[in-house]
């Protein structure tokens, strides 16, 4: 086995390991109002809720910031619900959505929350053109159009108007993505240099409404969170969020055992049985909307062919892995869409079939395989995963070498296209069938300079205008009925034609002290709450 590490700086997971052990020999206990949360943090690249687009920087957004709609933390199936905005009404085009503000809400600040600072926020994430854009950038908002196509009007009153006419829950729901969360404008300008509408500024520092606001966040350590005691939506019980950098489950057990962490989010399987006797400690499942797949560039001369694509698809021990070292925390699934969203597709054609992928392969020209290389983040399942291709690709013959990095590094080469397979994971950005069908199957501009990052069709050079123009009809079609069938058409079509391979969907199985209520992850529709907590 080949394994490139192209982070020097691993060593460090280690040192925070040891650092978080002698911790838990000398305390037991967390304080009654603070809850301290172990994650994989290294993910996040940014604070600034208009550009970060990780797992974990959503978790910070969804907790310091809020949005015109939001959702009931209790009742997640009532979808999206009146936020920061009231109310709303749309014109009879269909194009014109005007929301009626709030009363009352505050920013960190003190600064009351008006249309003016939506109108700025909304301004921002397409002004930017940070990754996540693209989320607003679909309903033709520009930099040449933003001032008229967003505008406040008076303090209560926020009109936004797109391009064309869409399903009214689809604009609605994309209003609830992080990339839509309403930053304080009068603070963010105060620190613009340059133009850069305050961005560097709030990479590190926040400026939100939300029911905590930041105190200080350390790179690949953690972050600390303050309460805002005027929250409108409740009063949090807990004073402080700790959320802590541990990469190991192994660690995050232990110290959840001794009582130095109140949360752990990313137990293994063995972990997770380790500790289902302990009185002390609960485990919770919650089926969220987090897609694990690989994918191959299509730049690749080899990866690009389409018998070779369908080998692959072959060359993978789905229940394998489900069944060991995966087991409990995913499931097998093998579409874009998450189980529980309008068109999910329930279909399973393929499984791991050695004969089949050889014929395949020798029928593309490689009967004697190829050498690849497949990069992943450094995150244990993850890396188990690529392990575990990379042992059933070379029965095959085809040899893999493995690049390991932190999410910034990995993310970073991904996002250049420069890459030939990534093993990697896809959550939805919003409670809408488009947010996937979006991201894996249009394709508007495939050139290098189009850089549209927020597509992963377009990360993998996947060139697509008749599955592109599919994905916008469907989109626009209002009758549920017929639109939840045009999904599900285009993910058996992407079943068997794409680069990509989805594999698994996430069931997350959540370690916590039994004394620690009220901890939502989010399911498959948004991000973890840490205001709904009490001990």
């Amino acid at each position: 086995m080949k394994i490139k590490n192209i982070l020097k700086g691993l060593v460090f997971a280690t040192a925070v390991s040891a650092t978080a052990l002698s911790a838990s020999a000398t305390f037991a206990g967390t304080p009654d109002n603070v809850l301290v949360v172990a994650n994989r943090i290294d993910d996040i690249v940014s604070l600034d809720p208009q550009e970060l687009f990780e797992f974990a920087g959503s978790d910070y957004a969804n907790n310091v910031y809020d949005t015109l709609v939001v959702f009931d933390p209790n009742d997640l199936s009532k979808g999206y619900q009146p936020g920061l905005a009231e109310s709303w009404t749309i014109s009879d085009d269909g194009k014109t959505f005007t929301f009626k503000m709030a009363k009352g809400r505050k920013f960190h600040s003190g600064n009351a929350v008006t249309a003016h600072d939506a109108a700025f926020s909304l301004q921002r994430a397409v002004g930017m053109k940070k990754t996540p854009s693209f989320i607003l950038t679909q309903f033709g908002f520009n930099a040449d159009n933003l001032n008229a196509t967003i505008k406040a009007t008076d303090d209560d009153t926020l009109v936004v108007t797109t391009d064309e006419k869409y399903a009214p829950s689809f604009v609605l729901n994309c209003f609830t993505a992080v990339i839509s969360s309403i930053v304080d404008s009068k603070v963010v300008k105060s620190h613009e240099v340059d133009g850069d509408w305050g961005n560097v500024w709030l990479q590190t520092n926040s400026a939100g409404s939300g029911a905590y606001s930041l105190v200080n966040w350390k790179p690949n350590q953690s972050y600390k969170l303050k309460v805002n005691g005027d929250y409108w939506q409740k009063k949090p019980a807990m004073k402080s969020v700790i959320v802590r950098h541990i990469a190991e489950s192994a660690t995050q057990r232990l110290l959840l055992e001794k009582g130095d962490i109140d949360v752990a989010r990313n137990l293994t399987p063995t972990d997770v049985e380790g500790i289902s006797g302990n009185s002390d400690i609960a485990v919770d499942n919650d089926l969220r909307g987090r897609i694990m797949y690989i994918s191959m560039n299509q730049k690749d001369p080899i990866l690009s062919k389409p018998k070779v694509r369908e080998a692959l698809r072959y060359l993978i021990d789905y229940e394998g892995m489900t069944n060991s070292f995966l087991k409990g925390q995913y499931v097998v699934h093998q579409a874009f869409l998450p189980l529980t969203y309008m068109g999910e597709l329930k279909d399973k054609p393929f499984s791991l079939n050695l004969a089949k992928a050889k014929k395949l392969l020798a029928e593309a020209g490689h009967a004697d395989g190829f050498d690849a290389e497949i990069i992943v983040r450094n995150a244990q399942e993850r890396i188990q995963i690529a392990q575990s291709i990379q042992n059933t690709f070379k029965q095959a013959g085809i040899n893999i070498s493995l690049t390991q990095g932190t999410g910034k590094q990995i993310l970073g080469k991904y996002r250049a296209r420069d890459f030939q397979i990534y093993v990697g994971a896809w959550g939805p950005d919003y409670p809408d069938p488009h947010t996937n069908a979006d991201t894996f199957a249009s394709n508007p501009n495939n050139t290098d300079e189009a850089k549209l990052t927020g597509k992963l069709a377009w990360r993998n050079a996947w060139d697509i205008s008749d599955m592109t123009a599919r994905t916008k009809a469907a989109v626009q079609e209002t009758d549920n009925a017929k639109r939840a069938a045009m999904y599900i058409d285009i993910q058996k079509e992407h079943q068997m034609t794409s680069p990509f391979v989805e594999m698994f969907q996430k069931n997350e199985q959540t370690g916590r002290r039994a004394n620690v209520k009220g901890f939502v992850t989010g399911s498959a529709v948004t991000q973890v709450f840490y205001w709904t907590v009490t001990k």
